[in-house]
């Protein structure tokens, strides 16, 4: 299991050829990194007198950070868990028109569970976002460059995991179900990246920061097709 790695165990096996970790699994990281941080500023604003009229949102907020931290670590295993089979079906035999649609209903279940992982590890990105706003308008000022960083950890998770969606989608052989995904995901990409930069870039100012910095968000995923190609160890297939 990936939370009982150490950090060189980890980046050994995500620098290896293995399947697993790979994309999923470090974005469902990077979202338990920010929500690490995320908590880092809440302890650091707790108990201290000047935030003693805001300590009990602080104290609730990290109550929601704590479970969206545990729930992204075991969204790590679980994407490791779902490519397993996924990677399994495409070797299945379509010799015969009966093997054939064995494989395909087995591919789009499989294709379904890999999907599910990295739409939820994107919607606990989004979740855990609005609770760093809280905390950059609430938390200790001393660490406001902490939930900066803590934001480009969730809008890492978010960025990386919809690219898992999309090699997914990509192969689903019922476009109505994938383009349903796909819709949902890039609605989420849009709230959480906006989000983010709102915050990144208050953040920026707060510290002194250049307009000419800001960051800004140029996200395209118009690319959702539906053509099939090789596996790859983000979870699906790609070209």
């Amino acid at each position: 299991m990936i939370k009982e790695m150490g950090i060189q165990e980890f980046t050994d096996a995500l620098s290896s050829k293995q399947p697993t970790p790979g994309g999923g699994g470090a974005s469902a990281l990077a979202g338990v990194l920010g929500t690490a941080l995320g908590l880092m500023v809440g302890n650091l604003t707790v108990g201290k007198k000047k935030y003693a009229d805001v300590e009990e949102d602080v104290k609730a907020a990290m109550v929601r950070l704590e479970q969206m931290q545990a729930r992204m670590m075991e969204l790590a295993d679980e994407d490791a868990r779902v490519f397993a089979p996924l990677a399994a079906s495409y070797g299945l035999p379509a010799g015969t028109e009966e093997e054939k649609a064995h494989k395909t209903e087995v591919m789009e279940r499989c294709l379904l569970d890999a999907t599910l992982v990295p739409m939820e590890i994107m919607e606990q990105g989004c979740d855990a976002m609005a609770i760093l706003e809280e905390l950059e308008k609430k938390g200790s000022v001393m660490a406001v460059s902490d939930v900066g960083v803590a934001v480009q950890f969730l809008r890492t998770a978010i960025t990386g995991a919809i690219m898992n969606v999309y090699i997914n989608t990509k192969s689903m052989k019922d476009r109505e179900q994938a383009g349903r995904f796909n819709e949902q995901a890039a609605e989420m990409l849009a709230r959480g990246t906006e989000e983010a930069d709102r915050i990144y870039n208050r953040i920026l100012e707060r510290l002194g920061g250049s307009n000419s910095g800001k960051y800004g968000n140029n996200s395209d995923n118009s690319d959702n097709g539906s053509n099939h190609g090789n596996i790859s160890r983000n979870g699906g297939s790609g070209q």
